[in-house]
C-alpha cells in the first residue's frame, strides 16, 4: 500500500492510525517469530494444489522455500510499512514458477497458490491483531491495513512470477526436444504406440535391452550449466558401461533428466561393479537413480518405473543422496515399500532401533557398522575388513549400538534389519528430529 493510500485510510497524526500501524507491526513480528510453526501446514495445503507434482520431492522443496521466503518478505513489509521499498519476488518463488512452467502446470494454479497463502496469513493476522488490540477502532483499522498490504504484495509478486512463468514456458515449449519428450511421456504411460514410429521420433531403438536412469543436479548453477553437467555424466556413464549405442536423454526440467542406456552383452543385472562404474562417472553435485535392465518396450517402461522409485527414495528426505541409488539394491527395494506408509515406517524405526534411531552422525555411524556386521553374518573380522577398521573397533561399536537399542540383536531381528535399511535410505523422513 502506497503512502497516499495509507494517509487516506488513516490520517497522519490520528491516534487510531498510529495505534493501528503499531498493531500491524507487532502482529507481523509475532507471526514472523512463529514462522517455523506456520509454514508446514501452509506448505502442505499449497502443494496439494499441484497434483501434477505428485512424488516430485525437489518441487515440494521449492514450494516450501517459496512459501517461507514470501512469508518473510511480507512480514518485513508489514513491520516497516513503506520503509523497505517495493517488494521483489524471492528467488525461490521465481525458481518455483520456472519449474511449474517446465512441468506444464497451469499458471492459474500458481496464482491460486498465492491467494491461498494470502487468505491463511490474513486469518492468522486477524487473530493476532484481536489478541493484541481487542475489537476497538485501532484493531479494525489494523485489519484493514493488513488486508490492503497483503493485496498489494500478492498482486505485485504474483504478476512478476507469472511473467517469469510465461517466459520460461515459451522457451521450454520451443525446445527441439519437445516432440521427443512428448513421445517418451506416451511410451512410459503405457499407451498404445507404433514401435517403429516411436523409434523414429526418439532416435532410439526400443527393441533392445535398456537400463533406465533418473539423473538430477542439486547445485545452484544456471539451468544450462546444470543440463550440460547431466549430459556429460550420461556420456561418461555410457562409456564406462560399454553401451551398444547412443543413450536416450530427455530433460524433465532444468535440473532433472530421464535417461535410457542401450546395454550390450555382459550387463544382465545391475551388480555392485555396475554401480561402482556409474558412481565413478558422477560429477560433484549430480546424482543418479538406476532401474534394473529390461528388454523391449516393456523393459523400457519397467526399468524407468524402477528408476523413478529409486529416485523417490533418494530424494524423499531432502538431504544429501548417495551418488548412485540402484533399485537392484535390496535395501532400496525395502525402502520403496516403507516409503509408501511413512507413518508406519517411522513407528517401525523408532520401535526397532530405540535410542539408536537418533538423527545424528554418531548414531548413523553405529547404524552403518551394525548393518555391515549383520550382513557379514555376525563376523567381527569380516565386518572389520569391509569397514577398514580393527575388529575391536567393530565390537565396540556393535556393543554401543546394542546398548542404545536397549535389547539384544536377536530380538525382532527382521524388524531391526528393515529399520536399519529404512533409516539408511529414507533418512530424516523416518528418523525423529534431533
Amino acid at each position: 500500500m502506497d503512502k497516499a493510500a495509507r494517509r487516506s485510510l488513516t490520517p497522519d497524526g490520528d491516534e487510531v492510525a498510529v495505534a493501528a500501524r503499531r498493531l500491524v507491526a507487532t502482529a507481523a513480528r509475532s507471526m514472523q517469530e512463529q514462522l517455523p510453526a506456520l509454514s508446514p501446514a501452509l506448505n502442505e495445503e499449497i502443494a496439494g494444489g499441484f497434483p501434477e507434482l505428485d512424488g516430485d520431492h525437489a518441487a515440494y522443496q521449492l514450494i516450501g522455500d517459496s512459501t517461507v521466503s514470501n512469508l518473510e518478505a511480507f512480514f518485513l513489509l508489514a513491520r516497516h510499512q513503506g520503509e523497505v521499498g517495493e517488494p521483489a519476488p524471492p528467488r525461490a518463488a521465481v525458481e518455483l514458477a520456472r519449474r511449474l512452467a517446465q512441468r506444464g502446470v497451469s499458471s492459474h494454479a500458481l496464482v491460486r497458490s498465492y491467494r491461498v497463502g494470502q487468505q491463511r496469513v490474513l486469518d492468522r493476522a486477524f487473530e493476532e491483531i484481536r489478541r493484541l488490540g481487542g475489537d476497538g477502532p485501532a484493531a479494525y483499522a489494523a485489519m484493514r491495513m493488513m488486508q490492503s498490504l497483503s493485496f498489494d504484495y500478492v498482486d505485485r509478486i504474483a504478476e512478476e512470477v507469472v511473467a517469469e512463468y510465461e517466459v520460461e514456458r515459451e522457451r521450454w515449449l520451443s525446445s527441439r526436444d519437445t516432440v521427443r519428450a512428448a513421445m517418451v511421456e506416451t511410451v512410459v504411460a503405457g499407451g498404445e504406440v507404433d514401435v517403429a514410429e516411436a523409434e523414429r521420433a526418439l532416435g532410439y531403438r526400443l527393441r533392445r535391452r535398456h537400463l533406465a536412469a533418473v539423473v538430477w543436479s542439486g547445485t545452484s548453477d544456471e539451468s544450462t550449466a546444470r543440463l550440460q553437467s547431466l549430459t556429460s555424466v550420461i556420456a561418461a556413464t555410457a562409456e564406462a558401461l560399454g553401451t551398444s549405442g547412443n543413450a536416450l536423454f530427455v530433460a524433465r526440467d532444468a535440473s532433472t533428466a530421464w535417461v535410457w542406456l542401450p546395454l550390450g552383452p555382459g550387463h544382465e543385472h545391475v551388480t555392485a561393479e555396475v554401480v561402482d562404474l556409474v558412481a565413478g562417472a558422477v560429477e560433484p553435485g549430480v546424482r543418479v537413480a538406476l532401474g534394473a535392465p529390461g528388454s523391449g518396450l516393456d523393459g523400457f517402461r519397467r526399468s524407468h518405473v524402477e528408476a523413478g522409485r529409486a529416485f523417490d527414495v533418494a530424494t524423499i528426505d531432502g538431504g544429501a543422496a548417495e551418488p548412485v541409488t540402484s533399485y537392484a539394491d535390496a535395501g532400496v527395494r525395502a525402502a520403496v515399500l516403507l516409503s509408501r506408509d511413512l507413518e508406519s515406517a517411522r513407528d517401525l524405526v523408532s520401535t526397532a532401533l530405540g535410542g539408536l534411531s537418533e538423527a545424528s552422525a554418531r548414531a548413523e555411524l553405529l547404524r552403518h557398522t551394525l548393518r555391515v556386521f549383520l550382513s557379514a553374518n555376525g563376523s567381527y573380522v569380516a565386518a572389520a575388513e569391509r569397514l577398514h577398521v580393527h575388529k575391536n573397533t567393530v565390537k565396540y561399536r556393535v556393543d554401543k549400538a546394542v546398548a542404545l537399542r536397549g535389547r539384544p540383536l536377536e530380538d525382532d531381528r527382521l524388524d531391526l534389519e528393515l529399520a536399519l535399511r529404512g533409516s539408511r535410505w529414507l533418512g530424516r523422513a523416518v528418523l525423529p528430529a534431533p
